[in-house]
């Protein structure tokens, strides 16, 4: 991680992020959860209607079915009854020739049928029944009229014998007009199980006696199932009660007279075989008989009016709590983002407050707002910095500049009242202030030149060697003067690529410097070393705090220097600038008693030159 860089679990892009997804996912969440509910209640709702008003009409045209050999007779009750549920009511062929419709409309090839239409083979999820043939449909099983009136009493009489026994009944009349038997409860004094003799006494004679309609109809399904379970020779002991129950033996049938209590046929009957395949045979004969009695097999189509499919629609209700939930989902999204609005904006407003009042951001959090806090405090602290140097440097310009202007108007004030003689010494004089005071305009404009980014530097290959001694040879005379012995000391011709002006400038600064720091006796040798430039001096040296101001403009160690004693105070920061446009550096090491070292080292000359300003 770069130095600097907010911490990804602190970024304040990832709590935008973050809010957002928890945002969006509520809203999502919520929406998700509405749009289901309500499409889950309307298609229930949908659903739920649309299986009852199949089951009615299944229910009634599987009764009609059973009760006629054709559908020329159900137009009339398919139109009431689509009138009634508000639908389109359609019968087809398998190949989807109409057979009856309530109301034209689009074709209905491809669209999935409601239910088919088939007495003989009952659908049993829409009649909830067990029995796959439909109980309306009795065919050729139909008790002649003068037949029931005998069968009624022996039901009765069996009925009684039950009761006599223990057993409570109900005579039910079957759809083919045969009366049976059906035992409800056992009081507590009946016998069980029922006992061979009980059965033959109260049961054995309702279920072995049939009209002659029946026998003749029992005989040929018989026959039919005999076949279907290829008996062979033992067709002829096949026989199958009035209740279609099948068994093998020569003695009457008996039956079952209720779910829960079994009649024990006598020794001499076993069933014809397994119970499955048996009923499967008898039921597969049933149809045979009965299919020319029932209308043909027919696909029906319960569809929206007008069309080919089922619509769903969103009721009152449903549009209702759709509103109210996005409604809440827009309320909370609104308050989730402005609570999380103000949480963010809240640092900001605080960062401003602190910008207009010139105090200290606080500094709370550790993402990008806490980032930009510690640098308005850095950026504030720089600029109390530089608006304090600022003041000391316009104090110090003035103080530099004072005292050659003041000595320059003291002069000509004084020739002009005639108090000084206007010769050549007093020229000279005026002429060396006026040096005085543009070297410190040209020391300030280099500095400004440096700050602005427009200090020009003109590199081409330079002889160090060749620079230095001129440097030196140019400091001899100053040097004399102060009893400080110069000297130069270069290994090789190294050559570099500078600004041979301004690196003059640069070694003639750390040269006056050094001389002006060192008492007489003392020596200040410059040398080079490959592209490692060196002053060295025998002077006091620089107290440790000292150093890290050493390059600040108008500081001096010694603050009682003045400017002839002291210089202008501008020498090493105008070093460090024109060092740092070449792309090189400058330090410096000193020892109090023992001396100061400044070094400077520029790039190689193959190094690419620094992106001068213009």
């Amino acid at each position: 991680m770069s130095r600097g860089q907010v911490p990804l679990r602190h970024s304040l892009v990832t709590r935008l992020l973050v809010s957002s997804m928890v945002i969006a996912l509520a809203a999502i969440s919520a929406t998700a959860w509405l749009a289901a509910t309500t499409t889950t209640r309307a298609i229930n709702y949908e659903q739920g209607g649309a299986v009852a008003d199949q089951r009615a009409v299944y229910q009634a045209l599987v009764g009609y079915a059973a009760t006629h050999h054709d559908w020329s007779g159900a137009a009339t009750m398919v139109q009431s009854r689509a009138a009634k549920l508000g639908r389109r009511i359609t019968l087809t062929t398998d190949d989807h020739e109409i057979i009856l419709d309530s109301q034209a409309g689009p074709p209905l090839r491809n669209t999935r049928p409601s239910a088919v239409v088939d007495p003989l083979h009952v659908d049993l999820g829409l009649t909830g029944g067990t029995e796959h043939i439909d109980e309306r449909a009795t065919g050729p099983y139909v008790v002649p009229d003068e037949d029931r009136y005998v069968l009624g009493e022996v039901a009765k009489n069996t009925l009684t014998c039950f009761n006599k026994v223990g057993y409570d009944g109900v005579i039910e009349i079957a759809n083919t007009g045969r009366p049976s038997v059906v035992l409800t409860t056992v009081r507590p004094e009946a016998e069980r199980p029922l006992t061979g003799p009980v059965t033959e006494s109260c049961g054995l004679e309702l279920d072995s006696l049939v009209s002659p309609a029946e026998k003749k109809a029992l005989q040929t399904l018989t026959t039919l199932t005999a076949r279907c379970l290829s008996l062979g020779d033992r067709a002829s002991q096949l026989r199958i009660t009035p209740t279609f129950r099948a068994y093998l033996g020569e003695s009457a049938i008996v039956r079952t007279a209720h779910e829960k209590i079994k009649v024990a046929p006598p020794s001499l009957l076993k069933p014809a075989g397994p119970v499955g395949v048996v009923q499967g045979c008898i039921e597969s004969g049933r149809r045979t008989q009965l299919r020319p009695y029932v209308a043909p097999r027919a696909l029906l189509f319960v569809t929206a009016p007008g069309s080919g499919r089922t619509t769903l629609s969103l009721s009152g209700g449903s549009i209702g709590r759709i509103v109210a939930v996005t409604g809440a989902v827009l309320l909370a999204t609104v308050a989730a983002t402005v609570l999380i609005g103000r949480r963010l904006v809240r640092p900001l407003r605080n960062l401003a407050e602190a910008a207009e009042l010139r105090v200290p951001a606080p500094v709370s959090t550790r993402d990008e707002i806490g980032r930009l806090a510690r640098a308005l405090n850095d950026s504030a602290e720089r600029r109390e910095r530089a608006e304090t140097q600022r003041r000391t440097m316009v104090n110090d310009v003035a103080h530099e500049l004072r005292t050659p202007l003041s000595n320059i108007r003291t002069w000509l004030e004084a020739a002009q009242d005639d108090l000084a003689p206007t010769d050549a010494q007093l020229l000279a004089l005026l002429h060396e202030e006026a040096l005085l005071l543009q070297h410190v305009i040209d020391d300030l404009g280099d500095l400004a030149a440096a700050d602005a980014g427009t200090l020009r530097i003109n590199p081409e290959p330079t002889d160090l060697r060749h620079v230095l001694a001129h440097v030196v040879d140019s400091h001899r005379g100053s040097a004399f003067a102060a009893g400080v012995r110069l000297e130069l000391s270069a290994v090789g011709d190294p050559v570099v690529r500078a600004d041979q002006v301004r690196l003059r400038q640069v070694v003639g600064n750390l040269i006056s410097n050094a001389i002006r720091h060192t008492p007489s006796g003392g020596s200040v040798t410059v040398g080079v070393n490959g592209t490692t430039i060196s002053v060295r001096d025998t002077g006091g040296g620089i107290a440790p705090a000292d150093l890290p101001k050493i390059f600040d403009r108008f500081w001096r160690a010694d603050e009682s220097r003045s400017r002839v004693t002291g210089g202008s105070g501008l020498g090493l920061a105008i070093a460090r600038h024109l060092t740092e446009a070449h792309g090189g550096t400058i330090d410096v090491e000193s020892e109090l008693g023992r001396g100061t070292l400044f070094t400077v080292r520029l790039p190689d000359s193959d190094s690419p030159f620094p992106h001068r300003r213009q």
